[in-house]
């Protein structure tokens, strides 16, 4: 499992490891340890609006799953995987298929240095952020897609003499499916939805270590782009940039590192009716015109720099945290890591990048260890919003805020902590994601540029093993979202979700569990629904 301070470490080249104690333990000391759980459900579900009270849907569904954990010498994996099928007994309402999961896993190719890591999510988004905010996805839902990303690449990291020698690549593809917004605050048009995308992110570096040196040195660079089948959007930045590490003492070192980067964000515009609007096709988003010359949406090439301190008083605790200029402004980013016993564990990020929503998926995803816990609702089978890992625990709620099209820069901190006691595992997120996006002027998605978006969220997680055969779990969120578009009013979204199981015989197991879920939007009738499930699980 690689740390976010871990990873800055290798992006940027700065040879800390052995300094900080970042040293990888030994192959040989991995436990062999292989869990693979396939399973079976069947469930009754009861939703009931309780605003109008008279709107109350029940339906079945069959669901067929993997909770799966490898971790040997040589690889280390986990897969979360359910595909459930959702019969409904309402006219008016189709049958559904649902795809969620998470997955992370590392092979060592080369013991120690080369290793070929991939990682894949199925999930929900959010489509637009001036609309329905449900979290509770059952029958005709508007502004919620699903999404697929995944993604694949080997890293190098070995030494030649006495240089590090660190390489990486990786390449991802995502998906969003069509789906509506539905309705919005009046005047508001439909914003233009991300369709696909292809990613590359490729760095290296080399460096040497303090010690022949008072001070450690490292130079590297990288490279990153995204093509967008959405208006053939395309994102491409490149970067040089040289570090020095200079100790302080045992555990601090002050860092630095000045470089040159180049970023171009640029778009073809759409086609056009005679009276020079934008055409929208069958799937709801606007048509490409192929021959369109490309739009350049964001140009950005100068000198970067930054500097800070990397602290890393015990192998229980890390600190990383860093100013500079990037992106034509101030940056600020780091990074914090407690884990004071096996009961504890406290992770804190700060980052500021600019991205398109494919390869910022991507990111996540890689920042995600192999070792992890990501909860359900157990009300809609769903993935929460965090997955939590001793070191590598993060919330998705940044990325899926909205699955606009354009590029943006997203900047926000995001914090998780796990904590037992008593026989209780807890488990509580929480964060704040700001983006601004890029559109050419000129183009069929200008009304977006320069668009500023918030969303502030929180999701706690709680469960304890009542006894040898039965287990309690609950969930609560909340979110608040701004879509920063004039005259729309911000977005509340609250709920809460209790389960009770039971082992009836050996590997067949009960569930019961109820919840609430709601949004509010000045200017809606806002949302009340109440759930309730009674269901069968078969592990083999």
């Amino acid at each position: 499992m690689t740390s976010n301070l871990t990873r800055t470490v290798l992006k940027y080249g700065v040879a800390m490891m052995p300094l900080l104690g970042l040293v990888a333990p030994a192959a040989d000391a991995r436990e062999r340890k292989a869990e693979v759980a396939p399973y079976i459900e069947t469930q009754q579900v009861l939703v009931a609006d309780l605003k109008d009270g008279s709107d109350v849907l029940t339906y079945t569904s069959v669901a067929a799953g993997i909770d799966s954990s490898i971790q040997t010498r040589g690889a280390e994996a986990q897969v979360n995987l359910r595909y459930e099928r959702r019969f409904f007994y309402q006219d008016n309402l189709g049958d559904d298929d649902v795809i969620t999961g998470l997955a992370r896993g590392g092979v060592q190719i080369v013991p120690n240095v080369l290793t070929l890591e991939a990682g894949g999510l199925a999930t929900r988004s959010r489509v637009d952020l001036r609309g329905e905010a449900p979290s509770n996805t059952v029958g005709n839902i508007d502004n919620v897609t699903q999404v697929y990303s995944v993604y694949a690449g080997p890293n190098l990291s070995t030494q030649v003499g006495a240089l590090d020698v660190n390489a990486n690549y990786r390449l991802g593809y995502t998906k969003v499916e069509n789906k509506s917004t539905g309705a919005l605050p009046p005047g508001q048009l439909p914003i233009d939805v991300f369709d696909d995308s292809v990613s590359h992110s490729a760095s290296a570096s080399v460096g040497m270590q303090p010690g022949d040196l008072p001070f450690g040195w490292s130079v590297g660079g990288g490279w990153e782009r995204e093509d967008g089948g959405q208006l053939d959007q395309r994102y491409e930045g490149k970067y040089v940039r040289a570090d020095v590490t200079v100790p302080v003492s045992p555990s601090l070192a002050l860092v630095g590192g000045v470089g040159y980067e180049d970023i171009e964000i640029s778009e073809r515009d759409a086609v056009r009716d005679v009276n020079g609007v934008p055409i929208v096709g069958d799937d709801g988003r606007l048509v490409t015109d192929e021959t369109s010359p490309r739009l350049l949406s964001y140009d950005q090439d100068g000198i970067i720099w930054d500097a800070g301190v990397l602290w890393r008083p015990s192998r229980r605790t890390s600190l990383e945290a860093r100013f500079g200029q990037r992106y034509g402004s101030e940056t600020y980013y780091g990074s914090f890591g407690y884990q004071p016993n096996q009961n504890t564990a406290l992770n804190i990020s700060v980052y500021d990048t600019v991205s398109g929503f494919g390869n910022l998926l991507n990111d996540n995803l890689a920042n995600l260890g192999t070792s992890f816990s990501s909860g359900r609702n157990p009300l809609s089978g769903e993935l929460n919003g965090c997955a939590f890992g001793q070191t590598g625990s993060l919330c998705f709620n940044d990325v899926l805020q909205s699955a606009a099209s354009s590029s943006f820069r997203a900047r926000g901190v995001n914090g998780q902590l796990t904590y037992s006691t008593g026989g209780w595992e807890s488990g509580l997120g929480v964060g704040y994601a700001r983006r601004r996006y890029f559109a050419s002027q000129l183009g069929g998605v200008a009304a977006v540029d320069g668009l500023v978006d918030e969303n502030y969220y929180a999701n706690l997680s709680l469960g304890r093993e009542l006894d040898t055969y039965s287990r309690f779990d609950a969930n609560v969120y909340a979110n608040l979202l701004d879509s920063g578009f004039a005259g729309a009013p911000n977005v509340l979204g609250l709920g809460a979700n209790a389960a009770y199981y039971r082992q009836i015989l050996p590997g067949l197991q009960g569930t019961a569990a109820v919840g609430v879920d709601s949004f509010d939007q000045d200017g809606f009738d806002s949302e009340i629904t109440a759930s309730a499930l009674l269901g069968l699980r078969y592990d083999f």
